[in-house]
């Protein structure tokens, strides 16, 4: 039972959970990222180099004959791969940018300050009640004239 209850302590130990979540988040990430350059970037960009696609691109090193499939080399399959990985990379790092300049932004703001302490508000009370008492110097002049 000594194992179980180790096991179970490492399972739901808070590094753990925090782990599940992120590659739960992680995969959702991703197929939003792969929907934005499948469906968003990929166009575009296969409108500017002329509709290529690479993936079809192959060296046969063997044709195939009596049933027996061809051996080939895909290296557009690899090409576009690499392709495809590129403009992830570019869209993660334009999204992560634009993060880390909104850190920026808010880190650069300037915090408000700290309400005064309970000694400067009661200082503050103290001083104004002096002024409030205190004789202006008009009427400090006329007492001793009389």
């Amino acid at each position: 039972m000594k194992f179980f209850d180790e096991f179970r302590t490492f399972a739901v130990r808070g590094n753990v959970i925090d782990l599940a979540v992120g590659v739960v988040i992680g995969g959702a990430f991703g197929k939003i990222v792969t929907s934005l350059v499948n469906d968003l970037i990929t166009p575009p960009l296969g409108l500017l180099i002329g509709g290529v696609d690479f993936s079809n691109l192959t060296v046969t090193l063997r044709r195939a004959h009596d049933g027996i499939a061809a051996v080939t080399v895909n290296y557009g399959a690899f090409i576009q791969t690499v392709i495809n990985f590129l403009i992830i990379a570019f869209a993660i790092f334009l999204f992560v940018r634009l993060i880390n300049r909104l850190k920026r932004a808010e880190a650069a703001a300037p915090a408000a300050p700290p309400a005064p302490s309970r000694e400067e508000v009661l200082l503050t009370e103290i001083r104004d009640a002096l002024r409030e008492r205190a004789p202006t110097a008009d009427a400090r002049d006329t007492s001793r004239d009389q």
